[in-house]
């Protein structure tokens, strides 16, 4: 009988318990972990809004050569705490105004902890059946608060990009390459992940939008027949209801309609203002989201979770299978369980992003989370009203889905850029610059709950301060 190789008994002589910690120390270290967070989240207001830290600096901070032997844990999470997560932006911040906040619900926080702690994972149903049906009951009470036909289907993926994107796969293994038609207004990343698919450039049709941002549904059908007339084929409509730059709604009924006449596939980016549809004036503000044949929304953004996730939704039952599922020898043993989410996407392994979302669910109610969305949607319309009782200030486009953009009054791009900038240097309060139509405008996106009428004035003083 042969004798086993030397190197392989060396190895079985390391002990089982290489990487094990006590329950005391454990428990300790957990606790460590949740004091620092609670001791974050009730003191986030006398904290800076953005810090932005120098490379050198953070480098021999938190870097060195590899380490060969381990230090203290307790230490080295006091180094993350202090160095790396407190040089970052902090969309939870209640005066984080830029770009969109991601102001998350601690019931979310902790599904993710229990979630993470539990190597949670949502791939096959024989891998994962219980987190699998988390996710798919947590799509479905999205799905229905929303509005979304009910035959939609769901997957979870990480952010807009790649839900927007994975949307696109599916629509074009269903209705075959084509031309894509979007607006001046469609999220970037939209349009960098089209090429990145191997979209034609010359198959993209970037659309001027209207005096209110909004896809102008005649001037998309005369771009349709036009290329009907070149004997091309018209194949998707990319809509958005909740722009970035504005927080505008394209009019999905004539879209829709248009989209049914040409048997084109619609798609409603909705990554931001999307779960405003939990309440009736954010319903009311985007009709036709039934008509979407996919529909993307980012609960990291305006349901109060912790990054990542995103929500792709597909009208067509089976659509997001018939284009993303494989089934190789090694996943037989796991394979045609009830659900399948590893066959939803281009992602096989998943943990559960569900989780967050079905404690922040079950934990607030849908009333509760409409109403925290509301609220984001009147601080906007609150803005709206203090920049103007403001001679400095003038708005440029009025309060929209928890969206307000202004200018200085005879400023310029650089002084707006600048006093956004200064604003971010000072820390009271993080804001963003962007650019409607040629002109360089401030803005601020209102969505975080905990956010006062005083930060909002607070913020436009400093502003009109620095503008002058």
């Amino acid at each position: 009988m042969c004798e086993l190789p030397d190197e392989t008994r060396r190895a079985l002589d390391i002990p089982a318990d290489i990487l094990a910690l006590d329950q005391v120390q454990m428990r300790r270290l957990g606790y460590e972990v949740v004091d620092r967070v609670v001791e974050h989240l009730t003191t986030i207001r006398d904290q800076r809004a953005l810090t932005t830290g120098d490379l050198e600096m953070l480098t021999a901070q938190l870097g060195g050569p590899i380490p060969r032997e381990g230090s203290p844990i307790s230490e080295n999470l006091a180094t993350l705490a202090d160095i790396a997560l407190a040089n970052q932006q902090h969309g939870d911040h209640p005066r984080y105004f830029a770009r969109v906040p991601g102001p998350s619900s601690y019931p979310a926080i902790l599904g993710e902890w229990l979630a993470t702690g539990m190597q949670s994972v949502a791939s096959s149903w024989g891998g994962g059946s219980g987190p699998s049906t988390l996710e798919t009951i947590t799509c479905g009470w999205l799905r229905d608060g929303i509005g979304l036909a009910p035959s939609c289907e769901g997957v979870l993926l990480s952010g807009g990009s790649m839900a927007n994107i994975t949307a696109v796969i599916t629509a074009r293994a269903h209705q075959g390459q084509g031309i894509i038609y979007l607006s001046d207004q469609t999220h970037s990343s939209i349009n960098r992940g089209l090429l990145a698919i191997g979209q034609p450039a010359e198959h993209i049709r970037t659309l001027a939008t209207d005096e209110t941002f909004r896809i102008n549904p005649l001037e998309l059908q005369a771009a349709v027949q036009t290329d009907l007339e070149n004997e091309l084929h018209p194949m998707l409509v990319i809509a958005t209801v909740g722009t970035t730059n504005t927080g505008a709604v394209d009019d999905l009924p004539a879209i829709a309609k248009l989209c049914d006449s040409f048997n084109m596939w619609l798609h409603v980016d909705g990554a931001y203002g999307g779960p405003a549809a939990l309440c009736a004036r954010g319903r009311s503000a985007m009709p036709g989201l039934e008509h979407a044949d996919s529909f993307v929304t980012d609960p990291h953004k305006w349901l109060f979770q912790p990054y990542d996730i995103a929500c792709l939704f597909v009208k067509t039952p089976g659509a997001l299978e018939r284009t993303f599922a494989m089934y190789p020898e090694y996943l037989k043993d796991v394979a045609g369980g009830a659900v399948e989410m590893q066959n939803r996407s281009l992602e096989l392994t998943r943990r559960s992003r569900a989780v967050k979302l079905w404690l922040t669910f079950r934990s607030y109610g849908l009333e509760t989370l409409a109403a925290a969305v509301e609220r984001g949607i009147g601080l906007a319309e609150y803005a709206q009203y203090v920049v103007e009782q403001n001679k400095r200030l003038e708005v440029v486009t009025p309060a929209a889905l928890g969206i307000v953009t202004f200018a200085g009054v005879d400023s310029n791009a650089d002084d707006h850029m600048r006093a956004a900038a200064q604003l971010n240097e000072d820390g009271y309060a993080a804001v963003s610059s962007t650019v409607l139509k040629g002109r360089t405008v401030l803005r601020l996106c209102t969505i975080n709950p905990s956010t006062s009428t005083g930060d909002i004035g607070g913020t436009l003083a400093r502003l009109a301060h620095f503008l002058t």
